[in-house]
């Protein structure tokens, strides 16, 4: 059975650091790719980070050059570092995941890739 499960969110003053953790398990983690998405309250769910099987990363715009993305195959644990936090990061954030070897970078920030999901965590950035 697969599961994800994302810890190390919480509440942050603007500019500080976050670092979210999406533990694997039930599945073949090297044949996955990986997402973060976020979620804010009355806004549709949007793709923050992702990386491949190949560990090629991909990222949205708002976040580049403040978040990293990687992957860490033997714990089965993908992570986001957050730096440089704004108040508009505030939001639910979700892992997801997807079988089958490399996915193209186009195609990593689309929720619709992905067939697996965590619960998602609070980050909360304030002013």
């Amino acid at each position: 059975q697969v599961r994800l499960v994302e810890s190390g969110g919480g509440s942050v003053q603007a500019g500080g650091s976050l670092r979210l953790s999406c533990a694997a398990s039930g599945f073949h983690y090297t044949n996955y790719s990986m997402g973060w998405f976020r979620q804010a309250p009355g806004k549709d769910r949007e793709g923050v980070a992702g990386i491949s099987t190949d560990d090629t990363s991909t990222y949205a715009e708002s976040v580049k050059g403040r978040f990293t993305v990687s992957r860490d195959n033997a714990a089965k644990t993908l992570y986001l570092q957050m730096n440089a936090l704004k108040p508009e990061d505030s939001a639910m954030y979700y892992c997801a995941a997807v079988d089958g070897g490399p996915v193209p970078l186009s195609q990593l920030l689309a929720a619709g890739t992905y067939n697996y999901w965590g619960q998602g965590i609070q980050v909360t950035v304030s002013s």
